[in-house]
């Protein structure tokens, strides 16, 4: 006996039913596209549970294709009696490396994740040079401000979210972890400046260190890192760029912007570890 349509079209709505969807956001810390799977520190996902990191199967390899650590995404998690996958994957933020984006003058090209990013030496608060290639063996953090940024959710969320790095991995920083602030105000932001805005957040700990030179040296660094900055009426405007760095000096990951936490930082910088 063959159903009739509406004996299958109430089974496939029955099916639908026993699937529930949620969607969430979240920051990708690893892909394996052979899997088809994504890791991601997510935020909290209502109705079901808190922010935590999960890996997560995905229905669609294809939705992978140019998703990288770093990158921020929504997501809509299908939950099943017996399995749980993501069906839709977008991205919200992403480093601009590779994707054909129109530059102002004053920014350059971020380095390709997984490519080695380029040596820099740079004077921190503490009058002590600074290289990248002497913190080798360390996963080095890295991001930039200014000391007299205005906007609460700008240069000093940037330094709230490595205060929540300096948190997890406090017994390891300085030794497996190293976190550099870079100011792109090299002619104000002094190390005594940067010393006394370390001491003002509770960041002028051994292993953190806030970094200035000359306008040349903070030039290419930002340029390695795709940092966009440029004088308006006095102040600095400014992109915002969050940068990991493995133990063999690679960029390992790249985060655009400000929407994310410190946890789902800590969570990359553990995955990075973890390699």
């Amino acid at each position: 006996m063959i159903p009739s349509r509406a004996y299958v079209v109430a089974f496939a709505l029955l099916q639908a039913a026993c699937a529930a969807k949620y969607s969430a956001t979240g920051l990708v810390l690893k892909i394996d596209p052979a899997a088809s799977i994504v890791t991601v520190s997510h935020d909290e996902v209502s109705r079901l549970m808190g922010a935590m990191v999960m890996p997560l199967p995905v229905k669609d390899a294809k939705s992978l294709s140019g998703v990288r650590p770093g990158d921020r995404v929504s997501f809509r998690l299908v939950v099943k009696k017996e399995t749980t996958y993501i069906d839709r994957l977008k991205l919200l933020s992403a480093a601009p490396a590779d994707q054909g984006l129109v530059m102002t003058p004053a920014a350059s090209t971020l380095v390709p994740i997984g490519a080695p990013v380029p040596d820099f030496a740079l004077t921190d608060q503490r009058g002590a040079s600074i290289r990248l290639s002497d913190l080798r063996g360390r996963v080095v953090v890295v991001t930039f401000i200014y000391t007299r940024c205005p906007l609460p959710d700008y240069c000093p969320r940037m330094v709230a979210n490595l205060a929540a790095v300096r948190d997890r991995f406090r017994a390891r920083l300085g030794q497996d972890v190293t976190l550099l602030t870079v100011t792109f105000d090299p002619q104000y932001d002094t190390p005594e400046r940067l010393a006394a805005y370390a001491r003002l957040h509770n960041a002028d700990v051994p292993g953190w260190h806030f970094l200035t030179g000359d306008g040349a040296g903070i030039k290419q660094v930002c340029e390695a890192f795709g940092v966009e900055y440029w004088p308006d009426s006095g102040l600095i405007t400014h992109t915002l760029q969050t940068a990991v760095v493995d133990r063999e000096g690679r960029l390992a990951a790249a985060v655009e912007g400000k929407d994310f936490t410190g946890r789902q930082i800590a969570d990359l910088v553990q995955s990075v570890l973890d390699r």
